[in-house]
Order: C-alpha cells, then sequence, then structure tokens
C-alpha cells in the first residue's frame, strides 16, 4: 500500500512544481520591466512638486556652486600687484589693478584705496560694508536649499498619507482585503516616501557644502584685509 501511495501522489508533483516555476518567473520578468519612470508615475500628484523642488535644487547649486568658486579662486597675485602698487605710490594703477580683477577681494579693496588719506578707521569701515555686500551676494539663493531640506521630506509624508488614505478606500468600496486592492496605495506611499527623503538628504548636503565653501571665502577675505590695513599702517604710506 504505502507502494501504491508513493506511486500515484509522485506524479502530481511535477505539474505544481513547474506552474510554481512557471509563476515565479512571470514574476520576475514583470519586475525587472518595472522601469524608474513606472515607478515615479505611481507615485501620484505628490510628485510632481518633489520633482519641482529637485529641479530647484539641482540649479541653484549648480549656480551658487560656479560663483564661490570663482570668488575663492586665489588672489595671491592680485594682492602682490597691488602692494607693489601702494609700495610705489601708483594708487590709480592699483585702483585698476582691482577693478579689472572682478572679484569679491578687487571690490573690497578698490574701496580702501579709495579712501586712502583718511583716517585708518574709515577706510576699515568702507571695507567691511563692502566684505558684507560681497558676502550676502554669496549667500543669495543659499537658504532656498535649507527650505527644499525639510518640505521635500513632509511632501513624502503627505504621499504617505495620501497612500494609506488609498487603501482604505480601496477596502471600503471592495470590501475585501487582497494584495491587489491595497498594492496601488503601497506604491504611492513607499515611493513618494522615498522621493521625499531623497531630495531632502540631497539638499541637505548641498546647503552645507555651499556654506562651508562661503564660510573659506569669508576667511580668506578677512585675513586679505587684514593685511591690506597692515600695509597701510606701515611708515611711510
Amino acid at each position: 500500500m504505502i507502494l501504491l501511495q508513493t506511486d500515484t501522489t509522485t506524479p502530481m508533483i511535477g505539474p505544481v512544481a513547474r506552474d510554481t516555476t512557471t509563476a515565479i518567473a512571470q514574476t520576475l520578468q514583470q519586475t525587472h520591466e518595472l522601469r524608474f519612470l513606472d515607478l515615479l508615475q505611481k507615485g501620484g500628484w505628490v510628485m510632481v512638486p518633489l520633482l519641482i523642488l529637485a529641479f530647484l535644487g539641482l540649479i541653484i547649486f549648480i549656480e551658487r556652486y560656479l560663483t564661490i568658486r570663482k570668488a575663492a579662486q586665489n588672489e595671491s597675485n592680485l594682492m602682490k600687484q597691488v602692494k607693489q602698487n601702494i609700495i610705489s605710490g601708483k594708487l590709480d594703477s592699483a585702483i585698476a589693478i582691482c577693478k579689472n580683477s572682478n572679484t569679491p577681494l578687487g571690490r573690497m579693496l578698490q574701496k580702501g584705496l579709495l579712501r586712502i588719506g583718511r583716517p585708518i578707521k574709515d577706510i576699515e569701515g568702507a571695507i567691511e560694508n563692502i566684505g558684507k555686500l560681497e558676502v550676502s551676494k554669496l549667500e543669495k539663493n543659499i537658504s532656498i536649499l535649507g527650505i527644499i531640506a525639510g518640505i521635500a521630506p513632509m511632501l513624502g509624508f503627505v504621499g504617505t498619507i495620501a497612500g494609506v488614505i488609498k487603501i482604505f478606500y480601496g477596502i471600503s468600496t471592495s470590501n475585501n482585503i487582497s494584495m491587489g486592492v491595497i498594492a496601488g496605495g503601497l506604491y504611492e506611499k513607499m515611493i513618494t516616501s522615498a522621493t521625499g527623503l531623497i531630495v531632502g538628504i540631497v539638499a541637505y548636503i548641498c546647503y552645507h557644502i555651499l556654506n562651508i565653501m562661503v564660510d573659506r571665502v569669508i576667511l580668506k577675505m578677512e585675513t586679505d584685509a587684514i593685511e591690506f590695513i597692515d600695509l597701510l599702517e606701515e611708515p611711510g604710506q
């Protein structure tokens, strides 16, 4: 009897195994064919503001990065030329060199050179005021990246809530709980949350990168300004 039972059940295992293997293969094929754009489309309406924020943050970062990098270029040659002309008494040449440099440091030194003949305190005040203006120009729109870093995860959370609402609404209308009913809501919930976090994290990193670059430029400008004031205070100047 045991042998008979074994013989009768063994042939049934083959079709079941083949059907299971076929189902798994079809599932893997469908998963492989799921493209990135398809995932974005399944995220729902929340993906639109998230993509706008991502594009805006990218544009701001590239524009500010190039501007700050240009301002952070080594200006040792500029200081050297200005110093030589001041020592030689060629103020007009020094002013022209600063004007042609078209850099934050050049504009600071130009303002200081135009104040030569006045008390040192007046020259320091003029340089400091120009320095503040230049720093504000460098920091322009950087705060927007900080705002994006805070808003994007919150929008992703809104998408999560929308996805949960969609799940419960589907269950209430169909009166059954199955993966087919809740799959759409899960897609929207997970995709928007992940996108919001990614956009927020990238914007946060970019925000601090730009701030670090600005701090370095400020330190360099302050160092050069002090060197310039010390040069004017030297005997014979």
